[in-house]
């Protein structure tokens, strides 16, 4: 199915903010950074350090629901549908609903508890289900990441836990958060679900940006140690549309404050016409060779002095990972899930005429599980930072199929091309690389008789390196029988996208 990414060129533009400088921003931490989206006309109307890596927390949920609607969209599961599970799903950390093993619940259940108590135990639940597996589905939302045009954004689980690798930008967030709204019409009104009672707990959402600021309609928040306080926000009002996201704040209701101050100004700055401006395509493409496992140690990671393990919103309050979005008593409901499920059925046709799922059913579309080929020209349209690329061992195991690391990556070299490509190894000179290249292309003979010879200079640790790569494939396929190639001439090698 044909899906349209907002903005995705739009979201590029870095010009200056059309807000004045806050005390607020001064006095904030390294890791804080904003942006304000007019999702109109595609404008950005703020930013502060758009593209600086930072921890997603339980923004990492927004993925989760996106891949679990499009998977209710595709008819591979239903609302109804049972979601297993496992041990690994109910030993998740807290915050979580307290499933327990070998039990189950709805998809419609386990939406609503990622969206209100945001549950760890639910979104792993969902991954495996839709993926398979949890590193399966951290394979897919990468992947779904990159053909969103989220070219600074990796995932390694469903939930948003502490994990070194899992890193993403305020612009990738707001990204998301465009993809949200426009591509699930009929599942996002769940975004403003205020109240949800499971097991006799009735449980608030932390969204308190809810109700409270006129035009807002979700989405997402999000707290670790590490992360600070995030939060991603949608705002809708006569004819304006905002989508804004705050990330490391010091407090969840400095965090709250900020954000609302920020749509506020912007606001008057939103254009009321456009309602979709500039767009790009995000298309699917053939499914990726290697797990996300065996990548894992080549992609950049955020420093990790402080990632505590975030606690229980509904055992213990003083332990919370996002305290001050407890006590859902202290607001008046506004839109319960059955009022949601309400809106969606006014914006769109019934969303429970489903197909009957298929066995294995959410990982059976293999445009689904990978769609990093795209990242590159995604990438390059929309001008975003490219995500920083980390030095890769040259030991890898000869013979099998190739490697395939689906990692956009950067060089200092202006006259490299962009697209797939396959690195044989690193030497530090630019004589040396090339000598590794032409001794593999004599080796390896026909299938790299066009590929070009790069020399991809990178930095590591304050010394010079240079990568030896070929390019010039046209696509995945080429880049991996080239790399197959010279596996069977004894060269080690992968493909990767640059």
């Amino acid at each position: 199915m044909r899906r349209i990414c907002c903005f995705s060129v739009a979201l590029a533009i870095a010009g200056a903010s059309v807000l004045a400088p806050r005390a607020a921003e001064a006095a904030a931490g390294p890791r804080y950074s904003d942006i304000v989206i007019d999702a109109n006309s595609g404008k950005v109307l703020h930013a502060t350090d758009p593209d600086g890596l930072r921890y997603p927390a339980s923004l990492t949920k927004m993925m989760t629901l996106y891949l679990t609607f499009e998977a209710l969209e595709k008819g591979r599961i239903r609302l109804d549908s049972r979601v297993p599970v496992s041990v690994h799903a109910a030993t998740e950390r807290p915050t979580k609903l307290g499933l327990k093993p070998g039990s189950s619940l709805t998809v419609e259940q386990a939406i609503l508890g990622l969206i209100t108590r945001s549950a760890n135990d639910a979104a792993t639940a969902l991954g495996e289900l839709i993926g398979g597996s949890e590193p399966r589905f951290a394979q897919m939302m990468t992947a779904k990441a990159r053909s969103l045009g989220m070219s600074r954004t990796t995932y390694r689980n469903a939930n948003g836990l502490p994990d070194p690798g899992q890193m993403t930008t305020a612009r990738d967030q707001a990204r998301l958060g465009l993809a949200l709204r426009q591509h699930f019409p009929k599942y996002y009104p769940y975004f403003s679900t205020r109240s949800f009672t499971f097991n006799r707990q009735v449980i608030g959402n932390h969204n308190r940006l809810l109700g409270n600021v006129r035009g807002v309609d979700g989405i997402k928040t999000g707290f670790t140690n590490a992360s600070g306080f995030n939060l991603v926000t949608s705002l809708r009002l006569d004819g304006r549309s905002l989508v804004g996201v705050v990330m490391g704040g010091a407090t969840g209701a400095s965090r709250d404050k900020r954000m609302r101050d920020l749509v506020l100004a912007a606001l008057p700055q939103a254009s009321t016409r456009g309602g979709g401006g500039a767009m790009a395509r995000a298309e699917p493409v053939p499914e990726p060779v290697e797990p996300v496992a065996a990548r894992t140690a080549q992609m950049p990671r955020l420093p990790q002095d402080d990632v505590p393990v975030p606690g229980s919103r509904y055992e213990d309050v003083a332990n919370n990972d996002e305290t001050e979005e407890d006590a859902p008593a202290a607001i008046a409901p506004v839109a319960s899930a059955p009022v949601a499920r309400a809106q969606m059925a006014s914006a769109a046709p019934a969303v429970q005429a489903y197909a009957r799922p298929v066995e294995n059913p959410a990982h059976a579309d293999a445009a689904t599980n990978a769609l990093a080929a795209q990242a590159a020209a995604l990438d390059a349209a929309s001008g975003a930072a490219p995500l920083p690329e980390q030095r890769k061992t040259a030991s890898h195991k000869r013979g099998g199929k190739a490697n395939v690391d689906e990692t956009v990556t950067a060089s200092t070299s202006p006259a490299s091309a962009t697209g797939w490509t396959v690195q044989i190894g690193v030497s530090d000179s630019r004589d040396g690389a090339i000598g590794l290249l032409k001794t593999a292309q004599t080796k390896a003979g026909k299938p790299l008789r066009s590929a070009k010879p790069l020399a991809v200079a990178v930095s590591d640790d304050g010394s010079q390196l240079y990568r030896a790569r070929f390019g010039g494939f046209k696509n995945q396929k080429e880049a991996v029988n080239a790399c197959n190639a010279l596996k069977k001439s004894g060269v080690s090698c992968w493909a990767a996208m640059q």
